[in-house]
């Protein structure tokens, strides 16, 4: 196709290996959120999205839908659209349907195989817009390749799904302040933001009853398994996730279920039983919290949409 084009900025095998043996010999032991999404994990959180329990993406979508063509008016014609976690392309198909002639989509993603396809198939179903895949980690500082085919008069960053909610508040400012430094002024940023509310609607989100969410976190386990040659007894291990409300989060572990051992790459790692692995946590702020976090990294917040709920944010910033 020759609107598509690849990049490959994806961290070596060795910074996986590196990240997670040093992740497991902390005394707390934990690892980062973004090795969940493998081929198979990718597919997990999109089974994820579709459960009851689940209401940030129906709710996040619905909102997309209904104020679409508002969002198009602020972004304008000739729009570069960059998307960070571009996962199966559903909810940046409501905003390129609205938009007012985009130039190009530049989706980030660490999971390779998954965003390449994904990215394929948006540019056949787009033949007039440029699809820019880059495969990065987009939680650390990165430089965007070079566009130029077509002008652009406004870039917009947008970052679905309450993502950013997996980072704690200093690692979220720094995520928001080197996405202020990739647009210029008057650029915006389209991001989702899950509302703090009563922690029985989080508890049933992350402890779904079909246990997609439990099979999601125990998966991370199996990739290191398979890449890392390791030998994780996923049997040994269960799922835990609950609302910390002194800290606004919920949090994701997976807990040891008896005295053990695992060897990863030859290096042996014990676990005592009820130790955890810290997987995930998903902060929730209130609207003011968010936008006062935003307006440290220099964004100004002019546009917040909510549900009638008030599950759910979606917020427009732009920079100074």
């Amino acid at each position: 196709m020759n609107n598509l084009e690849c990049y490959d900025f994806q961290p070596e095998l060795g910074s996986f290996h590196d990240e997670i043996l040093q992740s497991l010999a902390q005394s707390k032991k934990a690892i980062a959120p973004k090795f969940f999404y493998d081929k198979r994990g990718s597919e997990l959180f999109e089974r994820i999205c579709e459960l009851e329990e689940y209401y940030p993406t129906r709710t996040e979508i619905a909102l997309l839908k209904t104020h679409s063509q508002e969002i198009a008016q602020l972004i304008g014609k000739g729009s570069l659209l960059i998307e960070y976690g571009s996962g199966s392309s559903t909810k940046v198909r409501i905003l390129l349907e609205a938009l007012q002639e985009p130039v190009g989509y530049m989706p980030i993603d660490i999971s390779q195989e998954h965003m390449v396809q994904a990215s394929a198939e948006l540019a056949q179903s787009y033949s007039e817009l440029d699809v820019i895949a880059v495969c990065a980690d987009y939680t650390q500082d990165f430089q965007l390749p070079p566009y130029s085919k077509k002008p652009v008069n406004k870039k917009l960053i947008f970052f679905p799904g309450s993502t950013i909610g997996n980072l704690d508040p200093t690692q979220a400012l720094h995520l928001l302040k080197q996405s202020a430094s990739l647009l210029d002024t008057g650029d915006g940023m389209l991001i989702g933001v899950d509302l703090k509310k009563d922690p029985a609607i989080l508890n049933a989100a992350y402890n779904d009853a079909l246990g997609v969410t439990a099979e999601f976190n125990l998966n991370l386990l199996e990739r290191i398994n398979k890449e890392l040659n390791a030998n994780f007894d996923l049997a040994n291990f269960r799922h835990w996730a609950f609302y910390n409300e002194e800290y606004s989060r919920i949090e994701m572990h997976l807990i040891s279920l008896k005295e053990q051992t695992v060897a990863i790459a030859q290096i042996p790692f014990h676990f005592h039983e009820g130790e955890t692995i810290h997987t995930e946590s998903s902060y929730k702020y209130s609207i003011e919290e968010f936008q006062e976090l935003a307006d440290r990294a220099g964004f100004d917040a002019p546009q917040v949409w909510t549900d009638a709920n008030h599950l759910f944010s979606l917020h427009y910033l732009m920079v100074r």
